[in-house]
């Protein structure tokens, strides 16, 4: 099963003001090195969670990389986000195992209990769903993780009671 990348339009959604001046020490440490266009992206992202829309202009004028180049990338490695995510990441796995045990019943629930759909962020900024290709861990089918946390032999029910518990602790 091949699960394609979710992207929404526009590309840049409900971004807020970020304060650029964080990524002047990144800009310096990898100006004029080469190879540096995926090591500056990893870095930016994990100061802010994703890649902001303004510290593309940033690095574009400060490192002297081509913007194109920059989208190109960042558009094309699933890593990478252009826009924030949620606290806590669910992450569903479509796997060969998992899609044999119905994920995506899974992943339907999920979507009816948090109220947004595969590669969106809920409004109260707590939790991202996202399909992912494998989690590695096939015997546990279906599986989910949230955060560093897996959760294995899942139906619906289950993974909407998960769901309430992490709010609760939230």
């Amino acid at each position: 099963m091949r699960i394609s990348r979710v992207v929404t339009a526009p590309v840049f959604n409900n971004q807020p003001v970020e304060d650029l001046s964080k990524i002047d020490a990144v800009i310096e440490k990898y100006r004029g090195k080469k190879g540096n266009l995926i090591p500056i992206l990893q870095s930016v992202q994990d100061i802010y969670g994703y890649l902001p829309e303004k510290a593309f202009d940033k690095i574009s004028n400060e490192a002297g990389l081509k913007l194109a180049d920059m989208y190109g990338v960042a558009t094309f490695y699933a890593q990478f986000r252009l826009n924030p995510v949620g606290k806590n990441i669910v992450k569903v796995c479509h796997g060969t195992a998992c899609h044999v045990q119905n994920a995506r019943a899974l992943t339907t629930a999920l979507e009816d209990n948090l109220g947004i759909k595969d590669g969106e962020t809920t409004e109260d900024g707590l939790f991202t769903l996202e399909s992912v290709a494998c989690l590695g861990c096939c015997s546990l089918a279906p599986v989910m993780m949230i955060g560093d946390d897996t959760y294995g032999n899942l139906d619906g029910k289950a993974a909407s009671k998960i769901i309430k518990q992490v709010k609760k602790n939230s």
